[in-house]
């Protein structure tokens, strides 16, 4: 059985200019030890479908409907107390900005004992242990020292670093990383890469990592689904939608990407831009920036399974 599966989750945003739908239908599984990388660009609805997931949309959002079953049990609809025991235990979340989970007027040492004591009833020593080795694992110096430090006193990556073992110190089922590594320099981000990938496969911890950069994930991610206009619009294994994409949308963004042999030449980017979600075009939303659109794409594509892989699109390519 999967930790987590996903189906047709529905969220939406009640404003004054009407409902914007920001997740439609979203669905999928993730097990044990595995990596799901999401991708997509900004308001695709990646970060929603993180906090969706997590109980964290606030008015005037709402889960609208679908199911989100955790280890065969729905946490659609669980209670404040429910939620109080799932996460920082059994589900995790690591935020872009580290400063959403960190307080910066307490030591990290403290902050991150906090995690242990509200959840176990650890000795303070035992406690103790458990923070020093959770920023030992994520590659802290020093983290004997560190503890006694605020989170001013550190650097960006090492701030990102501590969020990390504050997700981590109480041996989660899943962890949920919202582009943890955008605002980060190339090594420290491929050292947190590397990290999380030995995290997964030496705990059994399942991970979804959330990037707008497909490249993140390539190497990170055992599954991919590619988001558009609050819709999975491409999913299946990382290599095979890497190396044979189906949707014209994430052959857009690979091609973006840049590459040796292009060396002076000027980067590719995907004409226009993602429409707003309460002026979504009718059918599929990519088709106004598709160069394969016909007439056919004012309807809503259905989603198309072929063994391990699916996407949604009249068009794909061959």
């Amino acid at each position: 059985m999967a930790l987590l599966e996903v189906n047709d989750l529905v969220t939406e945003f009640h404003t004054e200019d009407g409902v914007a739908r920001a997740l439609d239908n979203v669905s999928f599984t993730l097990e044990r030890g595995k990596v799901l990388g999401i991708v997509g660009e900004s308001g695709s609805g990646k970060s929603v479908t993180a906090f969706s997931l997590m109980n964290l949309i606030d008015p005037p959002g709402r889960v609208a409907s679908g199911e989100i079953l955790f280890d065969g049990e729905e946490l659609r609809g669980a209670s404040v107390q429910r939620w109080s025991e799932l996460r920082g235990t059994r589900m995790a979340m690591v935020f872009q900005d580290p400063m959403m989970s960190l307080n910066p007027v307490m030591k990290i040492g403290s902050q991150l004992a906090e995690t242990v004591s509200i959840h176990t009833k650890a000795t303070r020593a035992e406690v103790d242990e458990r923070v020093f080795q959770a920023l030992k694992r994520v590659g802290i110096p020093a983290p004997r020292e560190r503890m006694k430090s605020y989170p001013h006193e550190l650097s960006g990556g090492m701030r990102q670093r501590v969020a990390i073992a504050n997700a981590i110190i109480n041996n989660p089922d899943l962890i949920i990383a919202d582009e943890p590594t955008t605002a980060l320099d190339v090594t420290i981000q491929a050292q947190i890469l590397y990290e999380m990938q030995n995290l997964a496969r030496e705990s059994g911890t399942a991970l979804i990592w959330i990037t707008h950069d497909i490249s993140v994930v390539k190497d990170l991610a055992d599954d991919l689904c590619v988001m558009y206009a609050g819709r999975i619009v491409e999913r299946g294994p990382v290599d095979e939608v890497i190396a044979d994409p189906q949707h014209p949308y994430t052959r857009g963004l690979i091609d973006s990407l840049p590459h040796a042999e292009n060396h002076g030449r000027r980067l590719y980017s995907i004409p226009g831009a993602t429409p707003p979600l309460l002026a979504l075009p009718a059918g599929c939303s990519f088709a106004p920036r598709c160069t394969r659109a016909g007439r056919i794409c004012k309807q809503i594509p259905p989603v198309v399974t072929d063994g391990r892989r699916e996407h949604r699109c009249f068009h794909p390519l061959g």
